[in-house]
């Protein structure tokens, strides 16, 4: 009988002191401040900001895109934990990680869900049903800058423009001696100043140069126009030129003569 009751009391014992251990354990972690999952939700500051603006009251349309923008970090925000969790949860079982981490994870996760039914409340005091289409709306608005942030990059990136090449234009001075206005107006002086001088100078060569000759014109065909030629002779057909015989006297003049 004895050697019964020895094994269950010591079963008892070490599954009396499991459970004093994990209630103690979870006490401790109930009152316990995690570190936040995610930074400070800015977007909800600033729509709260707007939204207790008395002085002068901020215009409908500024608050409905306020809100806008804070559905569209809730979006994101989804979208990482349902990509973070399972990665995780595994290396939770693992070992990997340890439990605030894990602890941290959902409690963002329930904050998240207590900030969408805000949102979509939200939402309804704008216009009525729009809390049921505006996180979808915020999803393609999502899509869409990040379409966009790929393509054309950052938003307000610098872009570097090429250094000015002293050597390819002749004339400005140095780029560091002068600002930069300065030097562009340089550049225009003398490019102005050049295409003066070339127009200076094409004027002058017009009016030195020589007045053209004028050439007589060659006949078409080699064949002189009427009228140019002599008047005492007539070209024949054979080649041949015969002068040209005065008219002859009227009738009544011979007769006299006679």
């Amino acid at each position: 009988m004895a050697s019964v009751l020895v094994p269950v009391l010591y079963v008892g014992i070490v599954i009396g002191s499991l459970l004093i251990f994990s209630h103690f354990y979870r006490k401790r972690n109930t009152g316990k401040l995690y570190e936040p999952y995610f930074p400070s939700h800015q977007e909800r500051d600033v729509y709260v900001t707007l939204l207790q603006q008395t002085d002068p009251p901020p215009h409908e349309a500024l608050l409905k895109a306020a809100l806008l923008r804070r559905a569209m970090t809730d979006v994101s925000r989804v979208v990482k934990l349902r990509e973070d969790k399972p990665a995780l949860q595994n290396l939770l079982q693992k070992g990997s990680i340890g439990d605030d981490l894990w602890n941290s994870l959902l409690q963002a996760e329930k904050e998240l869900e207590a900030e969408i039914v805000e949102v979509v409340a939200e939402a309804n005091t704008f216009v009525e049903g729009w809390g049921g289409i505006i996180f979808q709306t915020a999803g393609e608005m999502l899509a869409n800058e990040k379409m966009r942030m790929e393509k054309y990059g950052k938003v307000g990136k610098t872009v570097e423009l090429p250094a000015l090449n002293p050597a390819a234009a002749a004339g400005p001075p140095p780029p560091g001696s002068l600002p930069p206005a300065a030097v562009l107006a340089a550049m225009q002086a003398h490019a102005q100043a050049q295409a003066q001088a070339q127009t200076k100078a094409q004027v002058q060569g017009r009016l030195t140069a020589p007045a053209p000759t004028s050439t007589p014109e060659k006949p078409l065909g080699g064949l002189t126009p009427p009228g140019s030629g002599r008047p005492e002779s007539v070209a024949s057909s054979d080649g041949d030129g015969e002068p040209s015989r005065p008219p002859s006297k009227s009738p009544k003049k011979n007769k006299k003569r006679r």
